[in-house]
């Protein structure tokens, strides 16, 4: 099972249920991942999302990538990829697998250029970061291309088009 905690500045819209959005994206994420199964285990996984600004975002980014600016999405995995296999054997039947925050500003500027609804997008970072939790990269192409894959088919479950398509 999954369970997805969410913390929201108040930036964001509080009419949007960003909660349900995260548990959404996140399960869409792991399914579409080669992980799939860690969901049917008996065993009880959780992240938090955590909607924020580019200032922490920008404190957060320097200080764990040395990248002195904001960007969109961050990833704090809780669990080395090569043990994922193992979480059946937790002793307390849970796991944590990390932490994600998004920056406000940034994710609201990414969405208004790409002529989309900041809901749709922070659905595609919110895919892009669980796959992040789960040992995913784009460090190189072929890693890319295998990143990029799984963000289309989980997004496409939910209902979003290709992100990395011309017409996106």
């Amino acid at each position: 099972m999954l369970q997805t905690e969410l913390t929201a500045s108040s930036r964001w819209d509080q009419k949007q249920d960003w909660t349900d959005l995260a548990a959404r994206a996140a399960k869409a994420a792991i399914t579409a991942s080669s992980h799939a199964d860690l969901l049917a285990r008996n065993f009880e996984m959780e992240l938090s999302v955590k909607l924020s600004d580019n200032a922490e975002v920008r404190t957060l980014n320097n200080a764990y990538r040395g990248k002195d600016k904001p960007t969109n999405v961050l990833s704090f995995p809780q669990i080395q990829p090569d043990l994922l296999e193992t979480l059946a054997n937790t002793d307390d039947g849970e796991a944590l697998l990390g932490d994600i925050i998004l920056a406000y500003e940034t994710c609201l500027d990414e969405a208004a250029a790409k002529n989309i609804a900041i809901s749709t997008h922070v659905t595609h970072l919110i895919v892009h970061g669980t796959l992040h939790l789960l040992g995913y990269d784009h460090e190189n192409e072929i890693d890319a291309a295998l990143m990029e894959n799984c963000e289309i088919n989980a997004l496409a479950t939910l209902g979003i088009a290709n992100p990395y398509s011309e017409q996106a």
